[in-house]
């Protein structure tokens, strides 16, 4: 193979990445530039730091990017009222386009020729993490270790760390047995139990939401603010991006809200079964959607529904750098104009109920669908001429069949 000067790696500082680091620098006989992001995965990333630096790393970065992955990613998304196969809300699939970029602008930044991540290969995110890095840097050079070494299990990653001195920080409680992915947005858990998909996930593996069944016995009522599409306030309170999501994701989590157990279609061919929460981003999908009823136009709310899945089949498939995400991005953003307004919602045990809303941008007139007197803003004898014209060509065609 040939050897690469430097390698900028995706790094969380696991078991993967870990190993990874030393196979790199050993394989590649290469400087080894890390990265790891803070999406609002909740993790203690201390220990980061230390760990790259045990291996002569010298190029370490650690950066916040909460607010970018609300603002520039996860909120664009739900403009689009995102839903892969008609129920996942894509929470890992929408992290990996921003890591990609971050990635790759560090990889220029410091000189390196070639980037590195810890996807395997029988899963979705080397897909896009690598069409991420290809659409915003065409001549990089790629390395995923886990379609080229032979460590493909966890003993015999374990062992490897064992052999190198690689601290392997063990977690509280023995850690999850389940693979896990975890951001502001939410959580994933994938493998062991779930590999079977009649098993039942015990009411342990669930970390951000509390079981339905015992959450709060009476309603709670929350309102949210609209600006352009973006919520940008929770009873009256305004925040970033960012912090009104991690509001929303307490609340959820408090009423059991936003539990998923599906089984999906990865993009490399396989079905995969996993559970997912998202407290936040469910109460967030309901009250969008409640406020674009008010302010969309009935055909523009049509074509947003019939293009919705396929903008999340480009998300999931790792598209989002693409001309077609960008062309249908712009084509959603316009529609976003004037949602505006407040939606109130009533959260209890597991679920959202609409309880009102209202704009100033509002198509909604009383005058039209009520059932009293409208004082002749809606004549009723126009809907017969346009019930003739439109069963038009279903009389000719009933006729045709009769004779």
């Amino acid at each position: 193979m040939s050897k690469s000067r430097k390698i900028a790696l995706a790094y969380s500082g696991g078991l993967d990445t870990s190993v990874i680091l030393k196979w790199l620098q050993d394989t590649y006989d290469a400087e080894v530039v890390t990265f790891t992001a803070d999406i609002g995965q909740g993790e203690e990333l201390d220990s980061v730091r230390p760990k790259a630096q045990q291996f002569g790393v010298k190029e370490i970065f650690i950066d916040d990017l909460r607010e970018e992955f609300v603002r520039d990613f996860v909120f664009p998304m739900f403009r689009a009222n995102a839903l892969y196969e008609g129920e996942y809300l894509l929470g890992t699939s929408i992290a990996r386009p921003l890591i990609a970029k971050r990635l790759v602008e560090i990889a220029r930044q410091t000189g390196c020729d070639s980037i590195s991540h810890g996807a395997t290969g029988k899963g979705n995110d080397q897909v896009r993490f690598e069409l991420g890095a290809y659409a915003l840097w065409p001549e990089v050079k790629v390395i995923a270790p886990w379609r080229e070494w032979d460590l493909n299990s966890r003993e015999k990653l374990l062992a490897y760390a064992e052999k190198h001195g690689i601290p392997i920080t063990k977690k509280k409680g023995g850690g999850s047995p389940y693979s896990m992915d975890a951001n502001a947005l939410h959580i994933s858990y994938e493998g062991g139990g779930l590999e079977d998909p009649w098993w039942c996930p015990p009411d342990d593996i669930w970390r951000l939401t509390r079981n339905p069944e015992d959450a709060p016995a009476e309603a709670q009522i929350v309102t949210i603010e609209f600006d352009k599409g973006d919520a940008v306030a929770v009873d009256g309170v305004r925040g970033t991006p960012f912090e009104v999501l991690d509001k929303l994701n307490q609340l959820g989590g408090l009423h059991g809200i936003g539990r998923l157990d599906l089984v999906e279609n990865r993009y490399v061919g396989i079905k995969s079964r996993g559970c997912y929460e998202t407290p936040g981003g469910t109460i967030l999908l309901k009250a969008h959607r409640a406020i674009e009823s008010l302010c969309l136009d009935r055909e523009q709310a049509h074509l947003k529904d019939e293009l919705m899945p396929k903008y999340a089949s480009l998300v999931y498939n790792g598209y989002w750098w693409s001309p077609e995400r960008r062309a249908l991005q712009a084509l959603i953003d316009a529609t976003q104009e004037r949602v505006n307004g407040e939606v109130r919602l009533k959260l209890y045990k597991g679920n959202v109920y609409n309880a009102g809303r209202r704009s100033k941008d509002s198509l909604f007139d009383a005058t039209l669908s009520t059932f009293e007197d409208d004082r002749g803003a809606y004549n009723q004898k126009d809907a017969e001429g346009f019930i003739r014209l439109n069963g038009l060509r279903l009389r000719t065609g009933a006729k045709r069949d009769q004779r």
